[in-house]
């Protein structure tokens, strides 16, 4: 990242996401399995130099591994204009007995910052499914997303599409929509956003993952996720 974000940049990328599960060099290394802290922390400072305004960076909320970091992780972004992200552990058919080991919620998180004074920001329209925290000592601010909170699914706008051309309204769902058949000219327009606009209204409520109902996704690396 840090040798070709300028060229993204120059090529009309307009947001990053990075995932950086720990501050802790070692401990990035246990999770992630790869020895690349250092990289990754120099290519976010990079991004920032190429004038990105705000990167976002997701970290998957872990019991017993991160989730008591939170003032390490909120110093990191005192001055910095990064959205961090803690996103609750997510069952997959594959990750069940890691789900049962790691999950926390959310809630440990929110009721940490709002004790100290940070302020829930009102959601916009298109805005995704995070729940946004802001401070006025801090460039940052904090987003959780919380897929197990109660009518989480009410206010998710978010759709997926595959590397193999598969629109996935959940990723939880039991199946996908081809569109790969529409993607190939851009004369197809028309047939795409119909397809995709039909697609809406076949869209379950909520997801099933309080019943332990994972869907199709053995792993998210399995629709890029």
């Amino acid at each position: 990242m840090a040798r070709d974000v300028r060229a993204w940049r120059d090529a009309g990328l307009t947001n990053i996401n990075v995932s950086v599960d720990s501050l802790d060099a070692r401990q990035f290394h246990a999770i992630t399995g790869q020895d690349k802290f250092a990289e990754v922390m120099a290519g976010i400072d990079a991004a920032f130099d190429a004038g990105f305004e705000k990167v976002k960076v997701n970290s998957v909320l872990m019991r017993d591994l991160n989730s008591h970091s939170l003032s390490t992780f909120l110093d990191w972004i005192r001055t910095r204009p990064i959205q961090l992200r803690f996103i609750e552990l997510m069952e997959t058919g594959e990750g069940g007995d890691l789900f049962r080991r790691h999950h926390i919620s959310g809630e440990v998180i929110r009721d940490q910052l709002l004790m100290q004074g940070w302020q829930l920001q009102p959601r916009g329209r298109s805005d995704g499914p995070a729940q946004v925290f802001r401070h006025t000592d801090y460039q940052g601010e904090v987003g959780l997303i919380m897929p197990y909170e109660k009518d989480f699914c009410a206010s998710c706008n978010r759709l997926r599409v595959s590397a193999m051309g598969n629109l996935h309204l959940c990723l939880f769902g039991d199946g996908g929509v081809s569109l790969r058949d529409l993607l190939a000219s851009d004369a197809q327009q028309g047939e795409l956003q119909a397809r995709i606009a039909h697609s809406l209204g076949q869209k379950k409520q909520t997801h099933f993952l309080h019943q332990g109902n994972t869907g199709i996704t053995q792993n998210l690396s399995f629709i890029g996720g």
